[in-house]
């Protein structure tokens, strides 16, 4: 079954998250993903108030750069995140934006090279191995973790591009997918990666719930049109792509707001909540195995959405 939860963005104030937890595990919610991007909150930090806080809830990272910590430094913060909440850790690794790499002296000359040989050193070292490695990234002298977890959790590789998605599929446990993750996207990451066996697919899904759909897609249509303008592979793989950029191109934002609702409800979880539940059962029959519903980014907006988050869990679970 598909686990539904939401995502704590990057610009919430860090002591919100343990309210915003608590809500979701007392409330029927499966889990929350925590957002880490430079400059703004450190993502372990979260994830270990957000553990230490609720009793069930899954706390998913989305994501560490690869290059940010050494690879045994964020093998450290995934076993202890892991010993802090037991089965309900799911760790992220990704790339990172490389001009904020640059911005700390850590860019690498290969990301994708960067990110095979950290992913491979932190999952030997979460199995508890000794590790010597001398790499082009990364340096590792007979490392071995004290209190490696006795479970080990899937790492996730927060990526989107064919070579970083062959490589998911050869060195992590799973993906997860950054937002608006479509259905078609999901899809063709999957095929990207070679579908493995057992690979986890996470998404993040856009959301903005209202009573009435036009609300919902007047207050969504401005953030839409810059993502069309950036034509990020989530939206690409949509059919209607190409229809749906020129009438944003003749039309603006009007026309967004009037397009087909089926476009809107393929896109994210927008419109009612009827339409958010539709949106969800796509990605699920595309074969995502979580959710994390991405809600509006100034808190004020998006705070009042976790209230959907919750009705859409429960659903699932009646």
């Amino acid at each position: 079954m598909t686990a539904i939860g939401m995502c704590f963005p990057r610009t919430y104030p860090a002591a919100l998250v343990t309210d915003v937890a608590r809500r979701l595990d007392r409330g029927g919610a499966d889990e929350l993903w925590i957002i880490e991007d430079c400059f703004f909150t450190a993502g372990p930090s979260l994830v270990s108030a957000a553990l230490t806080s609720t009793e069930r809830l899954t706390v998913g990272l989305g994501i560490v750069p690869a290059v940010a910590r050494t690879a045994a430094v964020t093998a450290m913060e995934f076993a202890t995140l892991e010993a802090l909440g037991p089965g309900r850790f799911l760790p992220g690794i990704g790339h990172g934006v490389q001009s904020w790499m640059g911005q700390m002296g850590v860019r690498p000359k290969s990301p994708l090279t960067a990110l095979e040989e950290v992913t491979t050193s932190v999952t030997r070292l979460l199995s508890g191995e000794e590790v010597s490695f001398e790499g082009k990234t990364v340096s590792l002298d007979k490392v071995k973790l004290d209190a490696p977890p006795a479970q080990v959790p899937p790492i996730l590789l927060g990526v989107q591009g064919p070579k970083s998605m062959a490589l998911a599929g050869r060195v992590a446990g799973g993906v997860v997918l950054a937002e608006p993750a479509t259905a078609p996207y999901v899809r063709q990451s999957v095929e990207y990666a070679g579908s493995p066996e057992g690979f986890v697919v996470a998404v993040f899904a856009a959301m903005c719930v209202r009573e009435d759909r036009r609300t919902a897609y007047e207050w969504s249509a401005p953030w839409l049109g810059w993502r069309i303008g950036e034509r990020p592979p989530q939206l690409t793989a949509l059919p209607f792509f190409d229809e749906m950029k020129k009438l944003y191109d003749a039309s603006g934002e009007a026309g967004l707001v009037g397009m087909p609702s089926d476009w809107w409800t393929a896109i994210g979880a927008f419109g009612t909540l009827d339409d958010a539940a539709a949106h969800i059962a796509g990605l699920a029959a595309a074969g995502v195995q979580h959710i994390g519903l991405f809600p509006d980014p100034e808190v004020e907006h998006g705070l009042p959405q976790l209230d959907y988050v919750l009705e859409l869990a429960n659903r699932k679970n009646r």
